[in-house]
């Protein structure tokens, strides 16, 4: 089974839009054959993984030493990491793709790792290659505005070269999500 790596905010609660587009794509994943795997606690990672579950899929919480608080209620799986240097890197090492919703810093550096050790190459060394990486929603719209006025000196090329600007996708909603996943991972 395929496992898709979702990033975003602890701070949602139940009845905000951001929490039910979560439990939605937590939701559309499982019922197209993915695993969830995600931060493990609050909010966001929260909404996934109940969607997740009450599609009858397979959840994966990554939690941290930091916070000595349980995982939530809808994660069957906990691995438990030291630092969160270590979390990050399992969060990405655990995923055979990627979808980051909205979120403060946290999701930014978990983001940021992400794309950096696929812009470098790195993680083809580490945890297996480029891999789908889609934001879902204009939430981050203004990141990749900023990172986009970074010079292209290296366009998509027959060597296959990307700019790292290449490496994500945007989509607009949990629907084009799971479609996207399902057509670039391969649910199972």
């Amino acid at each position: 089974m395929k496992t898709v790596t979702l990033f975003g905010s602890s701070l949602p609660s139940e009845g905000s839009p951001a929490y039910q587009e979560a439990r939605e794509l937590g939701r559309a994943l499982a019922e197209s054959g993915f695993a969830v795997c995600n931060g493990g606690y609050s909010g966001l990672m929260e909404a996934s993984s109940r969607g997740a579950r009450e599609a009858s899929g397979h959840t994966i919480g990554v939690t941290c030493s930091l916070w000595p608080r349980p995982a939530n209620q809808w994660i069957q799986e906990e691995v438990r990491t030291n630092s969160l240097s270590e979390r990050i890197m399992t969060l990405i090492a655990r995923g055979d793709a990627f979808v980051v919703l909205p979120g403060g810093t946290g999701t930014l550096a978990e983001l940021a790792m992400a794309w950096e050790l696929m812009n470098k190459s790195a993680l083809s060394a580490t945890v297996g290659g480029r891999k789908p990486l889609l934001l879902l929603g204009s939430y981050w719209q203004p990141v990749i505005t900023c990172l986009d006025q970074e010079p292209r000196l290296v366009s998509s090329t027959p060597d296959g070269h990307l700019a790292a600007i290449d490496l994500i996708t945007l989509v607009t909603g949990v629907r084009e999500a799971a479609e996207v996943l399902a057509a670039r991972s391969g649910g199972e």
